[in-house]
Parts: structure tokens; C-alpha cells; sequence
């Protein structure tokens, strides 16, 4: 058992299933964008950038989607940790916690990466 701050661990969940939210509507918008590129240009060069695109948005959104239902199950697992009653929580799920928050951050630097390079082909293709 560790001690932990529950109000932290529980504002984290919180902070990431936001993020996760707001990343999911992010490759919307990209997702619709790349729909307006499409049908305005058919050069063949425009289509490789938005096959790569469109199969990058489908597996973020499945990265996010992964991640989600982990950080669901994990905020389940840990509100059945009796330890919580005294402020401990079992190590094993806080090294998961830990694991999660090291998932989220990397699955938010590569959706990040991701747009920068989106934004990159949308200026190249409109050029």
C-alpha cells in the first residue's frame, strides 16, 4: 500500500478522459478537413498524403478509444480499493495509474506530431 492524495488521482482520470475528449473531436475536425482536400484535388500526389492521413486518424481514434476504456476500467478498480477508506491505495494499481499517465502523455505527443505534420501537407496541398 502507498499512500496517495485520492483527490489528485481521481482529477487526473478526470484531466485525461477530458483531453481524450477534446482529442477525439480534434481528429474530427481534421478528419472533415481532409474530406474538403479530397474532393477539390484528385492529384495523385494529394491522394498518397490523404490515404497516410485518413489511416493516421483511424488508428489515433482507436488509440483513444484503447486508452479510454483502460482509464474507465482503472478509475473502477481503484474505487473498489478498500485501502482508499484510509488514504492508501494497493501499489499495483498505483504503478498502473502511473503506466496510464505515461500512455496518455505519449498518445498525446503523437496526436500533437500528428497535426503539425497534417497542418505541414494541408498548406503544401493548397500551394
Amino acid at each position: 500500500m502507498s499512500n496517495v492524495n485520492l483527490t489528485r488521482i481521481s482529477a487526473e482520470h478526470n484531466e485525461w478522459i477530458k483531453g481524450l475528449d477534446f482529442y477525439k473531436e480534434d481528429l474530427r475536425v481534421l478528419v472533415h478537413r481532409l474530406e474538403e482536400i479530397s474532393q477539390h484535388n484528385n492529384s495523385q500526389e494529394t491522394r498518397k498524403g490523404i490515404e497516410h492521413f485518413q489511416n493516421q486518424f483511424i488508428i489515433q481514434r482507436n488509440n483513444i478509444e484503447e486508452l479510454t476504456h483502460k482509464i474507465r476500467e482503472h478509475i473502477t478498480e481503484v474505487g473498489r480499493d478498500p485501502g482508499l477508506e484510509t488514504g492508501q491505495m494497493d501499489s499495483e494499481l498505483l504503478a498502473d495509474h502511473e503506466n496510464l499517465l505515461d500512455e496518455y502523455n505519449t498518445l498525446e505527443k503523437v496526436i500533437n506530431d500528428l497535426r503539425h505534420e497534417y497542418n505541414s501537407y494541408l498548406v503544401a496541398a493548397k500551394g
